[in-house]
């Protein structure tokens, strides 16, 4: 009995030092506010989600700050209420461990319902437009994961409520404000002194995805693989125009040793995609030689890099996939080995859980009431 009274007294202190700090947070930005320092409050209700093109600077460390403050919540054991009574779907096409609970764990935890629709008719027996029409009329906030990006475009043209991209073929943008609290978290720096190197397939979802966000928050991304994984020269054109005004960098190398010098953090991603299957063999043989192993990670000259992969990662021999690559390549490790993976300049587990704390304030920013 006095253990439990013990804890109740400390959970109860944690929850007044928490509202006490939110209070005087609030104070301070009405203060700003009236001394001009905040001439344009950022606003996301109602805004779709879709790609980080979308938003500017100021939008996304808006969410990356809501993303911070809901962690500081959850771990203090606070229960929320920001979208109590609403209603949320989610539409998958491609399977799913962090995104789906990410999502449902976020949702129920700031008061939402939550649907998990799959094997329904969209694109089958109903078009997406009638599906988007019908589901909007049921849900407060609609997230698809799948194949094509122009299928999750289409979904926001014809819903009236918010639309998130929980992964396309093109953008992982939820993936990214992960990252990025990650990146905060765990490197010493502020982000516009960060070097980040992508390694491997630059021009699939996670390529994309990290050089905009990087583009937008003035960071230096450097893209290495072969030349022929390099993004489309347009969406590199476009992001080089960002990078102008917000002072980024963007490289693309395929020498390791000049693209992985300095480097503050070392991504990954698998060399095949879902649906990518078949070409399983020629990624091998052209991206093999671009595995993060120690000694790329020694190459970095830096001694506190970090290691991130969005997950899941062929690290080992533990999976059907792991299992597969060894007995038709020869492999045990992919993208990374098994060293890396789990050395101490891995963050990866940080990182899969900050894919929580980021989907809940998209949702939150979005539909919820903040």
């Amino acid at each position: 009995m006095i253990v439990y009274r013990i804890f109740q007294f400390c959970r109860d202190k944690i929850k007044f030092l928490y509202s006490k700090n939110f209070f005087l947070d609030r104070l301070q930005k009405d203060r700003d506010i009236k001394k001009g320092a905040f001439l344009m409050p950022v606003t996301l209700k109602g805004r779709h989600f879709l790609t980080l093109k979308d938003f500017t600077p100021d939008e996304i460390k808006y969410l990356l700050k809501l993303s911070k403050d809901l962690k500081d919540k959850k771990r203090a054991g606070i229960k929320g209420k920001t979208m109590r009574g609403k209603n949320v779907v989610l539409i998958f096409e491609k399977t799913s461990t962090r995104t789906r609970c990410a999502f449902e764990v976020g949702a129920l935890d700031e008061g939402a319902n939550v649907t998990y629709l799959s094997g329904s008719q969209m694109g089958k027996k109903e078009s997406i437009e009638d599906t988007a029409k019908v589901l909007a009329r049921y849900y407060d906030g609609i997230e698809f994961r799948g194949f094509k990006q122009k299928t999750i475009a289409e979904i926001a043209k014809y819903a009236k409520v918010p639309v998130w991209n929980g992964l396309t073929d093109e953008f992982h943008p939820t993936q990214i404000l992960a990252d990025i609290l990650t990146i905060t978290e765990h490197v010493n720096k502020p982000l516009h002194k960060v070097k980040m190197v992508f390694v491997g397939d630059a021009r699939n979802n996670m390529g994309n995805s990290l050089m905009i966000g990087s583009a937008k928050l003035g960071m230096h991304f450097v893209g290495l693989a072969p030349k022929a994984f390099f993004p489309e020269k347009k969406l590199v054109t476009e992001m080089q125009k960002v990078a102008k005004e917000t002072k980024a960098k963007i490289e693309f190398h395929s020498n390791i040793k000049t693209a992985v010098k300095g480097a503050d953090v070392i991504y990954t991603d698998v060399w095949v995609s879902m649906g990518e299957e078949a070409q399983m063999a020629d990624r091998i043989k052209k991206l093999k030689a671009y595995q993060v192993n120690m000694k790329m990670i020694k190459a970095t000259g830096n001694p506190h890099v970090k290691f991130m992969h969005c997950l899941p990662a062929i690290h080992d021999m533990k999976t059907d996939v792991g299992k597969m690559v060894h007995k038709k390549f020869g492999l045990k490790e992919m993208e990374v080995t098994d060293e890396v993976f789990r050395s101490s300049h891995s963050v990866v587990f940080d990182e899969a859980e900050n894919r929580l704390h980021t989907i809940k304030a998209v949702m939150v920013a979005t539909i919820g009431d903040v």
